[in-house]
């Protein structure tokens, strides 16, 4: 039993090293200046290393005409990039980043245009009659993108073979195309009828260049104009789909910021200007995290919430023991020492880590997007985000309606005077509540981090729509926080496009100061002897 196992694992090891030394064989003949032998050698890495990523990077990078070897050692590498004549490359088998060196040290694997349509068309095909799903999906996309006349056959095989129905469809559209391009007059006119199911830019493309053809019959020209207009209507849909989506991420980063705000306000009556700088914290413990660990990008911003929370929350409660417990009942000198605190906090951040913006990398787990269709397309990132701030909230509900030190809070917010004759520690429970807010802050800077970068402003971009959002949900209440965000998201995401950026946020702006005027405490007013003072 041991020998043949042994057999077995001898025998596997002895196929991936030959089949690896076989292809590092077969790459050496491109070295060759013969382009008709490339051709040859091109042709048979695709037949005999489909299935293999060497062979889309090889070819991808030699029709892009990134292939070297250098003239030493023969080894292949790939350009990453150039400055003058020096030239920054990668090992193409072991892909390890090379010393620059001088372009005369490396030989370039080169091609023509026949060559170049021929890679092109090989690697068309290698990826399309993939195993793998994603691949096939991806060279479908590639091939509508960049649809040429040749391809008909080719997609016409690959429509026999492929039953994944998104790649199906995505080749029939290309197929359609093709045949509203090229066909008879009567295959045209029902390949344009057809085309008004599918939502592709390729498609909008295709009809606005029939409708504008002299050649097209008017039968064809009206029945384009059909087909663009369903898919207008179609689209305009989805636009305010896609409006609403954004509405509401940027509603949920209102809400991180706002939340701690709202309690902040509600609990100690502290205008708090140095809220902002809380997030920027937040953000640059996020940033630091990735710094300190580089082998853990995936995992950084999970760990960077907590860690963000506690140091946030720290600054926080030290800053409030320092300073604004002195000043309780002088609002006008809390928001200026507060703003104070907000500028020596910027430049602390300008001196550790410079001036300039710095940039926070995105775990591959929130990259990319959500492609609902061609017309509607969701980025993971705000859809993280999102599920993240309605989770936060959540939290926080919890803590003050399930904990003691929430039942505590409350009572400090209802009837300070009350709440002390009870027993409770008021200083104990502001510099807690100060602490919670700005570690909620802190979060708010962990999730800004991956849809901007981070800088020592990072803060002040949000800290004027905080308190709007705190006023026109109605301060300390946290379910008026929850809709007032919401609602200054969407609001601002749909007056954006039409009135541009700044005079959006100059109408948010007159209208929330016109609610005020209807209803001074905010759409859900705080109860209790404190809030009618």
């Amino acid at each position: 039993m041991k020998y043949n196992l042994l057999k077995i694992v001898f025998l596997n090891l002895f196929f991936f090293t030959s089949l690896f030394a076989n292809f590092e064989q077969d790459v050496e003949e491109l070295k060759t200046n013969s382009l008709k032998a490339k051709q040859e050698v091109v042709e048979q890495l695709v037949q005999k290393y489909s299935e293999d990523e060497r062979t889309n990077l090889l070819l991808t990078k030699m029709k892009d005409g990134d292939l070297y070897y250098k003239k030493d050692s023969g080894e292949f590498v790939i350009l990453e990039k150039k400055e003058g004549s020096t030239y920054f490359t990668k090992s193409f088998f072991d892909n390890k980043e090379l010393k620059p060196q001088n372009r005369r040290d490396f030989k370039k694997v080169k091609t023509n245009n026949k060559l170049r349509s021929i890679i092109k068309s090989n690697l068309a095909q290698m990826n399309l009659f993939s195993k793998d799903v994603k691949k096939r999906l991806l060279s479908a996309k590639n091939i509508l993108k960049n649809l040429d006349k040749e391809d008909k056959e080719l997609i016409s095989k690959a429509l026999t073979k492929e039953k994944n129905s998104d790649v199906k469809e995505i080749l029939e559209e290309a197929n359609t195309i093709l045949i509203a391009k090229y066909g008879t007059a009567k295959e045209q006119l029902d390949a344009v009828k057809k085309l008004g199911d599918h939502l592709s830019n390729q498609t909008i493309i295709t009809l606005k260049e029939i409708i504008n053809n002299k050649n097209s019959s008017k039968e064809l020209v009206k029945s384009a104009n059909s087909s663009l207009n369903s898919i207008q209507t179609i689209r305009s849909y989805y636009s305010v789909v896609e409006k609403a989506f954004f509405g509401l991420s940027l509603g949920s980063v209102l809400l991180l910021a706002a939340i701690g705000l709202a309690i902040t306000f509600g609990v100690m009556k502290v205008i708090n200007m140095a809220h902002g700088e809380m997030m920027m914290i937040g953000a640059y413990t996020t940033y630091t995290l990735q710094q300190v660990m580089p082998s853990l990008i995936e995992y950084s911003i999970l760990i960077a919430i907590p860690v963000a929370f506690i140091v946030s929350g720290l600054v926080g409660i030290i800053i409030e023991r320092l300073v604004i417990r002195h000043l309780y009942g002088r609002p006008l000198e809390t928001l200026l020492a507060t703003f104070g605190i907000s500028l020596i906090l910027q430049q602390l951040v300008r001196t550790i880590y410079s001036p300039l913006n710095q940039e926070v990398k995105t775990p591959s787990w929130m990259s990319g997007t959500w492609e609902i269709n061609s017309a509607l397309s969701l980025t993971y990132n705000r859809l993280y985000i999102i599920v993240f701030a309605i989770l936060v909230f959540i939290g926080i509900l919890l803590v003050l309606n399930k904990t003691s030190l929430g039942l505590k809070v409350r009572a400090v917010t209802q009837n300070r005077q009350m709440a002390q004759a009870m027993g409770i520690k008021t200083s104990f429970i502001d510099a807690m509540t100060f602490g919670i807010g700005s570690g909620i802050a802190g979060i708010a800077g962990v999730a800004l981090s991956q849809l901007t970068n981070v800088g020592p402003n990072l803060g002040q971009a949000y800290i004027v729509d905080s308190f709007m959002v705190v006023v026109f949900g109605g301060v300390g209440n946290l379910w008026g926080t929850l809709i007032g965000a919401i609602t200054l998201g969407e609001i601002n995401k749909f007056i954006e496009p039409v009135a541009g950026a700044v005079l959006a946020k100059v109408l948010i702006l007159v209208f929330i100061i016109l609610f005020i005027q209807k209803r001074p405490r905010g759409l859900f007013p705080q109860k209790g002897r404190d809030a009618q003072d």
